[in-house]
Parts: structure tokens; sequence; C-alpha cells
């Protein structure tokens, strides 16, 4: 009798393991897939973000964006030309603090502009000698210096330096605001519509700070 009992509890303790080993397998199981469908989501939901961020990316610019960027890279680099020229001519701490701020904000636009260009397949202004031939050939721009204008500044040191360097930039910063605008209501790329917005913060911004050192050089 108590061996026929033993081997009877014997029996039914192996056929509990074997019961909640099984259970312990389904909930497993059932735990995997429930893992495997959330990460299936997951990994379909990045996939997605993925392709929008990537067509967001390479396609999305329209004639405009063509425009603002081929239109705006000599325009930046006719403010660096100004800028620079700020070096050796101006006394003012003032001004020379606004020029390297437009050097430091400009240029690195530039080369962004031209990355977008190269991108789209479309020509780039170039710099240099090509730089002077392109800002004369984009003169119509609001705000484009003639080459008197840059030349007769190249010519003025200390207080008239100054006045003629914040009078010209004030007009100069006025014509970019008014392209950026442009950009902003007609362009469809995302990264050049945001440069606009940017450009035209900053301009603004600049424009009310020359204004005021024009008032106190006048005053």
């Amino acid at each position: 009798m108590n061996s026929t009992y033993g081997i009877r509890n014997l029996t039914r303790r192996a056929a509990l393991v074997v019961a909640a080993g099984a259970a312990t397998f389904v909930l497993a199981a059932c735990g995997g897939d429930g893992g495997d469908k959330s990460g299936s989501g997951h990994d379909a939901h990045a996939s997605a973000s993925e392709s929008a961020g990537a067509e967001a990316t390479s396609g999305a610019h329209n004639a405009q964006d063509v425009s603002f960027a081929q239109g705006m890279i000599p325009h930046h680099r006719q403010a660096l030309e100004m800028a620079r020229l700020a070096e050796g001519r101006t006394t003012s701490g003032a001004v020379k603090d606004l020029a390297a701020r437009i050097e430091k904000a400009q240029d690195p636009e530039i080369k962004t502009m031209t990355g977008w260009l190269k991108a789209w397949g479309e020509d780039a202004p170039g710099s240099g000698k090509d730089m002077d031939h392109s800002a004369s050939g984009h003169s119509g721009m609001p705000g484009m210096m003639g080459g008197e204008d840059m030349a007769g500044l190249e010519k003025l040191t200390g207080r008239a330096f100054d006045t003629q360097f914040l009078t010209l930039m004030v007009e100069h910063h006025e014509g970019a605001v008014k392209m950026a605008d442009v950009e902003k209501s007609k362009g469809r790329y995302g990264p050049a519509k945001a440069m606009a917005g940017d450009i035209v913060t900053a301009q603004n911004a600049e424009i009310g700070e020359m204004n005021k050192l024009l008032g106190k050089s006048r005053g």
C-alpha cells in the first residue's frame, strides 16, 4: 500500500511539474508573440518615419527654392565683402562687432545653400572672381550694392566709413529680408523656408541695431 501510494504520489507530482512547465511555455510564447507584434509595429512605424524623413530631405523643393539659394548666395557674399572692409577702417567697437557677427552668421549659410543646389543638380554661384561677376550680375536684386558703392566704401576710414558702412548695410539687409519673405511665402523646401525665417529675424534685429548706431553717429 505504501509503495503503491508513493509511486502514485511521485507520478502526480511529475504530472504537476509537466503541467506547470507547459503553462510557463505557453505564457512565454504568448509574451513573445506580444513582443514580436509590438516590435513589428514599432519597426513599421520607424520605417515609415525614415521614409518620410528621406522624402522631406531629398525632394520637396520648387523653382522658388532654387532662385532663393542662387540669389541669396551672392547677396550674402557681398555682405561678407562689406563686413571684411571694417577691419582696419573702422574705429568703432560696435561696428567691428557687428561685422564679425555678420560674417559668422552668413558664411555657414552660403555653404549650406551651395550644398542644396549641388544636391538638386542646379548651378551654384562661384566664389572669388566669379563672385564679383555674380554680384554684378545680380545687381538688380534688392539691396545689392553697385561697384561704385563698394569702391567708395573701400576708400573711407573712421567715422566716415562707419556712417557709410551702416547706411549701405541697412539697405543690404532690407533687401535680404525681402528676398527671404518671398521664400517663406512661395518656397517649398522646409530647410530653405526655415533659413529664410532665420534671416528675417536676425537681419531685422541688426537693422534696428544699425539704425540706432546711425542715429548716434548723426546726432
